[in-house]
């Protein structure tokens, strides 16, 4: 698209002005970074301060109930179930570049459980678990209810109301993890009957 609109400017005699928007969207696009790259930090400390002080200690314990609904096979007090609630908690918060590494941590958590139970029932261990596809499908989903991230977008372009999108993303974001959750429960089932 780059190498399109710079033949069309050059075709029509705008390339100045295709040289200008270059230009100023790069600068934009430093600011939007280093914008972004402080809000991620504050709410990245704000997690490990939580994390440290053992908040997130006991909202994992809040979390449990819905960690056996989700992963009934998975055993509560492993270390992928930390990492699993520390990556929803920081999806909760929209802080999905802070959810990134606990998401990295309760993969490899899961994949080692994955290569143990693969041993012990004699399976492939290159197959990723039920467990694994109903972590990644939930956290792509990812139910926001303070989307972050797109407060920060909308108030570094000037939006008059940079919260205005609360409610409609928690409808959004509602609707995908309920449609993630009812597809990984389908697929559980039809993946023991075979």
């Amino acid at each position: 698209m780059i190498l399109i609109g710079i033949v069309y400017g050059a075709l029509t005699g705008n390339l100045k002005e295709v040289t200008e928007a270059a230009v100023s969207s790069s600068k934009e696009a430093v600011n939007l970074c280093i914008a972004m790259a402080g809000i991620t930090a504050l709410w990245t400390g704000i997690m490990k301060i939580a994390e440290n002080a053992g908040l997130v200690g006991q909202l994992s314990k809040g979390l449990r109930p819905l960690l056996r609904l989700l992963f009934p096979r998975l055993p509560v007090e492993s270390g992928a179930c930390r990492y699993i609630s520390l990556n929803f908690l920081s999806n909760f918060l929209g802080l999905g570049w802070a959810a990134t590494p606990a998401g990295l941590k309760a993969m490899e958590k899961l994949s080692e459980l994955n290569k143990e139970n693969c041993k012990k029932y004699g399976s492939s261990p290159s197959a990723a678990s039920n467990e694994m596809c109903t972590f990644l499908i939930l956290n792509i989903s990812s139910l926001q209810l303070i989307p972050v991230n797109i407060i920060a977008y909308r108030s570094q372009y000037g939006s008059v109301n940079p919260a205005a999108i609360v409610g409609p993303g928690i409808l959004a974001t509602a609707v995908s993890t309920g449609v993630a959750v009812i597809f990984c429960k389908v697929m559980d089932r039809r993946r023991r009957r075979v």
